[in-house]
Order: structure tokens, then sequence, then C-alpha cells
């Protein structure tokens, strides 16, 4: 009776046993995502299909603001939350995820992958204490972009290099506008950079400090007082709008395609907002058609200008329970191909320099060269752990615009930026 009992229930058993075998399938990654138009997940579903089996990747969705988004990931990871395999993060934010531990080692082989062909800039962005601790995936940078008749009315050759200088005298000269974002938020800062970077300086000295006792700011210098007179002579001119201090990109994306406008520095997505107003009536096609690009302006005449770096980076969690499958998920993702085609659903540059020579994409984006050489250009915000106390300090001290001094607003930003770092002022 006992043997008739046991031989039923290994019956039983087996049966469930097959079925929950084949129920359960390849792993699953899930991949932590910033809203897009459904772009990373039609390429998580890509990836899925083509590892043949080796892992499913699904996508869950981050909050709408960067802010936010890292305050999740932050929260969910310094609970050593194995849920998460990959996470699409800004750039800003790497240094605080490396320095944290809670980012993946990258092995060699694929780190040598997936920076072959890739944007200087992207991977510079991708980088924290000289290595690299995520993978590039979609870059952004921001261009000069003005109206091609107040251009040529103003004597301005704009295949050549521009600076700062220049676009401001013409802008007052021709009565037009110059489009910046003056508002204080993490805009502000991503100015504040471009500026002191173009002439040839940096908001901190040694960023990849680890001890913020230790930090030093390096603004109050020629570089920051260059930067500091750039932005007092656009807001003394009265170019930058009366609405300059709470202009954010949205905001000065709206400027530019007003009657006043003459120059805007915005990041790419202006080309399809005003080419989606043509199809919806909103914008006539001949404004569209006065639009122009140019490298960002000089600080410095003759030096190379160093445009922002935005985006987004892969990285792969510390806590995964399959980092080598989400690593390989990782250079799936990542393929030139598939970011090409997200730049074209989507509208977010490729890091990869080699999409940037798909047709399609040069027929969609005609200013897709200078994106790339920009993205070669471009400098990242400071690479700190302590990236949030040190640009929140910058956006205290240097707004509004029209307050900003060369005399005093970079040693201003110095000091408050230490103080903050060592206890001694609070946010």
């Amino acid at each position: 009776m006992q043997r008739r009992t046991a031989l039923l229930a290994l019956a039983l058993v087996a049966p469930l046993a097959a079925c929950a075998s084949a129920e359960a399938g390849p792993p699953t990654l899930t991949w932590y995502i910033n809203p897009d138009s459904g772009g990373q997940a039609r390429i998580a579903a890509e990836c899925s299909e083509e590892s043949d089996g080796a892992y499913r990747l699904d996508v869950a969705l981050l909050p709408r603001d960067a802010p936010g988004q890292r305050e999740q990931l932050v929260r969910r990871l310094a609970a050593n939350d194995t849920s998460i395999d990959l996470m699409s993060i800004d750039p800003p934010f790497v240094p605080e995820f490396s320095n944290a531990g809670f980012l993946a080692e990258i092995p060699d082989d694929v780190a040598q992958t997936v920076t072959q062909d890739v944007a200087e800039g992207a991977v510079a962005a991708a980088t924290y204490g000289d290595e690299l601790v995520v993978v590039p995936f979609w870059a952004n940078t921001q261009l000069l972009w003005y109206r091609k008749s107040v251009a040529e009315a103003a004597g301005l050759d704009m295949s050549q290099p521009v600076t700062w200088d220049q676009i401001i005298d013409a802008a007052e000269q021709q009565d037009v506008t110059v489009a910046v974002q003056g508002t204080r938020a993490e805009s502000l800062t991503v100015w504040v950079n471009a500026l002191v970077e173009s002439a040839g300086g940096h908001i901190l000295e040694n960023p990849d400090e680890e001890d913020p006792q230790a930090v030093t700011p390096s603004l109050d210098s020629d570089a920051g007082r260059t930067a500091a007179q750039i932005m007092s002579d656009l807001a003394a001119s009265g170019v930058g709008g009366p609405q300059l201090s709470n202009a954010d990109e949205d905001i000065n994306a709206s400027m530019f395609e007003g009657d006043s406008a003459g120059f805007m520095v915005n990041w790419p997505f202006v080309w399809q907002r005003a080419n989606a107003g043509v199809e919806s009536g909103s914008l006539d096609q001949s404004v569209v058609d006065d639009y122009g690009w140019a490298q960002y302006p000089q600080a410095v005449e003759g030096e190379q200008s160093r445009p922002p770096i935005g985006g987004v980076t892969l990285g792969v969690s510390a806590f995964s329970e399959n980092p080598d499958l989400a690593f390989e998920a990782a250079q799936c993702i990542v393929q030139p191909e598939k970011q090409a085609a997200y730049y074209l659903s989507d509208g977010n540059p490729p890091g990869s320099l080699v999409a940037f020579d798909d047709p399609e994409v040069q027929e969609a984006f005609p200013m897709a060269d200078l994106i790339r050489e920009s993205l070669q250009n471009a400098a990242p915000r400071p690479q700190t752990p302590f990236y949030n106390e040190v640009s929140t300090s910058v956006q205290r001290t240097w707004h509004s615009p029209r307050s900003v001094s060369p005399d005093s607003t970079p040693a201003s930003g110095d000091t408050l930026i230490t103080d903050v770092l060592q206890g001694r002022a609070l946010l």
C-alpha cells in the first residue's frame, strides 16, 4: 500500500515539475528606462528575440524627470534590490552610482566593444576615475541655432565658428533675441559648464575626488570670469528677452519660432518640434526654412567650443543575478543600427558615430553631421559623486543671469560649493 502511494505521488509530481520547468523559460532581465516614445521597449523586444532564448528583456518605466529617476534607482539599489538588471542613467549621476558601488564592473572585452566608433563626448560621460563604468547609449549635444535671414543681414559667415560676443552684437544690431536657458534649474548649470569649459576651465579642479572635504572648485579663474562676462553681457544687452531668468529649453524653442528670433543654443529636439508645428498648421513652412545650425559659440575667439553633452548611459546593477546576460543585452541595445532606428523613431541622437551614416538619418536630420562633430567636442558636466550639491550651488550663485558679475560670481560659486561640501552650509 505504501509503495502504491509513493508511486502515485511520484506520478503526480513529475508532470508538475516538467510543466514548471517548461514555464520557467529563459531568465528575465529588467531594464529600468526613462520615458520615451516607445523606442527602448522596441529595442528590448528585438534583443530578446535576437538572444535566441538566452534571456528575455523587459522594461520598467522610471519617473519623467531626471531627479525623480535618480531617486527611485538610488532607493532600490541602496536596498540591494536584485530586480534591477539594467538601468538608463543620466550622465551627471554616473559618478555617484559608481562611487556608491551600485554598478557592476564592465569586463574589458565589453568595454572595448561598446566604445568602438563612439563619440568622445559620450565615452567621457560614461567614464569615472579613468574607467568606463557604464555603457554609452544615446547621446545629445547643443547646437547654435540661427535664423539665416538674421545672420545674413548681420554679415555673419555661419560656415565659420562664431563667438558669443559676435552673436550678442549681431542680435543687438538686428533687434532680435539670443535664446539661452537662464532659469534656475539644471539647464543653467549646463550653460555655465559649457561656457567655462569653452573658455578652457572646469567647474571642479578634481572631480574624481571621493572625499567631499578635498573637492576643489575652480570657477574663480580666468575661464570662470570669461563665462561670467559673457552671461553678464548677454543679460545687460537685453537680447536674452524679458523672460531670461525663467527661460528653459521649451520656452526658448517657442521663442525661436517667433518674429523676434535671431539665435539660440538648444538641443536638437527643436528641429522635430518645428517640423511637427508645420504638419499641425501652427507654424509656417517659411519659418522652418529660415532655420540654420552651427557649432556651439566660442567663448574665446579661435578656441574650440565645448558644447554640452547629454543623453542616457546604460548601467548594469551590481546586484543583478545575471550580470553576464545584462552586459550581453547592453551590447545588443547599443548596436549602431538600433541607435539609428531609435534616432528616427524617438529623436534621440546616437552615441555611435557609425549610426549617423544611416541614409534615413541623413535625410531626416540634415544637421546630423554637425551633431556628430559636436559630440566629439562636447564636455561633460563635473564627473563627481557630489554632483547634486555642486549643480545646486552653481544654480544658487549664477542666478539670475542679470545679477552675474565676473568680479564676484565665480568666487561666490566656489565659496558656496566648498561650504556645502564641507558641511558649513545647507542648500
